[in-house]
């Protein structure tokens, strides 16, 4: 089964350059309030990736919990977000650069939540409303860029 969004055009120049990523992995002061949210509660952020690359069927809440407690228990949910960093490159069709999904998160998280986050708004989605709201958005008309399913992220 397709994205339901893979008709849709680019809403952003920048994006429309296939196989690259739309800002760098140190381009976090690029968007200053992300970039802050993301310093003191990552677990917003990567719950906001989570719930649009898992297409809904994970909600943003129960996610940023399990992130924090792996954060607390373990001190390395850098790779369970590196885990979604790898998925989300596979169906926006990205490369794996500058490094390894897992390095860069290992290296630095925030750097990486922050790529993913700017990533998935330049591609048209408003990352405050979740999936449903952002599917909702798609059908009144709103254009959201194309999306690639490569293996079995399938609904």
């Amino acid at each position: 089964m397709s994205s339901p969004y893979q008709n849709n055009q680019y809403h952003d120049q920048h994006v429309n350059v296939p196989g690259e990523w739309s800002s760098g992995l140190c381009d976090c002061f690029s968007d200053v309030p992300n970039c802050c949210l993301t310093y003191w509660c990552p677990c917003i952020t990567f719950g906001q990736i989570a719930e649009i690359v898992d297409q809904g069927s994970t909600s943003c809440g129960p996610i940023e919990a399990l992130y924090t407690f792996i954060s607390v228990i373990t001190g390395c949910a850098c790779i369970y977000s590196g885990f979604y960093r790898t998925k989300m490159r596979k169906q926006c069709n990205l490369p794996e650069s500058p490094c390894g999904d897992c390095l860069a998160h290992f290296c630095c998280d925030t750097c990486a939540l922050c790529q993913e986050h700017r990533e998935l708004k330049n591609r048209g989605f408003d990352m405050s409303i979740g999936w449903q709201g952002n599917m909702e958005k798609q059908a009144r008309g709103v254009a959201i860029a194309p999306v690639s399913h490569q293996g079995g992220m399938q609904r």
